[in-house]
């Protein structure tokens, strides 16, 4: 068996933009006709340049190989140009076309890709969601995401549905300039976000803080300590990755455990955030981590550091698919990030939905990822816009945070 054709699809995420503005696909195909899905989660170049690197790396390295030999075409697209060091583009693209070799796979022999990497650890995951705008708002509506009543509102609900941890991020505008100091006005937004959120939720409900790594060490210091007596589970990547030690500061200086790794590519950049200290919580997106079994690997030396993974997602379905696949046979696996409930426009993009039931994510029993790209759907929904998938303010913030 060897992978014969290949096609990518630049996909436009329809409003609401839950998971971004589009969607970057990959399909693989064998001589004898097995099909396979992955996605790429790069936000580096426009969506189209990306599919042109990904067709490039298919043909170069994948095309005529047999899609079992996951390693030796992952070391070879590594090493490509004389690289052989972590590159997120790259790492993006080559966890795509990995994740889809992996489908091909797990279809060649009947069986999901978790059982080819160990087998079930577990029978179901729990899962959490971002706090998105109620249903007909605009996802980037500013005034939901500044107003901690409303957001206390979404959490509740959410809660009431079943999930028992919910994320926010109201600390303010992330830009090309971070990291910064925060303004006065975001340390008292951010607690007071905390506040009626757990005055909304209770212990039924962790609340996980994100930031998008904005501010200084010493910047992130004085805002966890505004968090701590809410008890967060986790202070998403409160500095910039580019420093871990600096991060690392923040992890000894603060009772609430520090998460990381959305930025991130491959084990060598994971293992030096473990080895400074810095996170005690691994949030790999797979479609950019390096792919499932690069992960698989991440998992495996977090465990040694008594770290724990909670995958990353703010993209589309098939990489939340090879999200539940590795979370589903790893020891140190925490809680999955969900779009809501996988349903929207996530749900139509497959030819099986995601199934979620009370606040947990059930592994499916299919073989591969689990489920399909519904092709005719991407075909109908292509992405027509300029924008990247997420951009940064491009200036500095003022002291009053705006």
């Amino acid at each position: 068996m060897k992978i014969a054709e290949f096609e990518t699809f630049v996909v436009g995420n329809p409003p609401p933009h839950f998971g971004g503005r589009y969607f970057i696909f990959v399909k693989l195909v064998t001589d004898d006709g097995i099909v396979g899905y992955g996605e790429i989660y790069t936000a580096t170049f426009s969506p189209d340049v990306v599919a042109h690197m990904a067709e490039d790396v298919i043909q170069r390295w994948f095309v005529g190989s047999d899609p079992f030999h996951i390693e030796r075409m992952w070391r070879n697209t590594y090493g490509s140009g004389y690289t052989l060091r972590p590159d997120v583009s790259l790492g993006s693209v080559l966890s795509g076309i990995e994740m889809a070799c992996w489908d091909i796979c797990g279809k060649a022999v009947g069986k999901p890709v978790y059982e080819l990497l160990g087998g079930r650890v577990h029978d179901k995951l729990r899962s959490y969601t971002y706090l998105y705008p109620p249903v007909g708002d605009d996802v980037h509506a500013t005034p939901f995401y500044e107003d901690p009543v409303a957001s206390a509102e979404v959490a509740a609900r959410e809660v009431e549905r079943g999930f028992t941890a919910v994320k926010f991020d109201p600390a303010g505008a992330y830009t090309v300039y971070d990291g910064h100091m925060p303004p006065l006005e975001a340390l008292r937004r951010s607690e007071e976000f905390c506040k009626h959120i757990r005055d909304a939720v209770g212990d039924r409900a962790d609340l996980l803080f994100g930031t998008h790594g904005q501010f200084t060490a010493a910047g992130a210091l004085r805002l966890a300590k505004r968090l701590e007596p809410y008890d967060p589970l986790w202070f998403e990547e409160p500095t910039p990755p580019d420093n871990v030690d600096e991060m690392a500061r923040v992890a000894r200086g603060t009772s609430i455990p520090v998460a990381t790794g959305e930025r991130l590519t491959t084990k060598y950049e994971f293992h030096r955030v473990l080895e400074a200290g810095a996170a005690a919580i691994l949030q790999p997106a797979l479609g950019r981590s390096g792919g499932i079994l690069e992960t698989k690997k991440i998992a495996a030396i977090a465990e040694v550091y008594y770290a724990q993974i909670a995958p990353h997602l703010y993209c589309g379905p098939i990489e939340a698919l090879a999200n539940i696949q590795l979370s589903t046979c790893i020891p140190n696996f925490l809680i999955l990030e969900s779009i809501q409930t996988f349903g929207g426009f996530h749900a139509e993009l497959l030819t099986r939905p995601i199934e979620w039931d009370n606040g947990y994510v059930i592994p499916s029993t299919e073989p591969g990822l689990g489920s399909d790209l519904d092709e005719a759907v991407a075909r109908a929904n292509p992405w027509t816009g300029s924008e990247l998938h997420l951009t940064m303010k491009s200036t500095p913030n003022l002291p009053d945070g705006s």
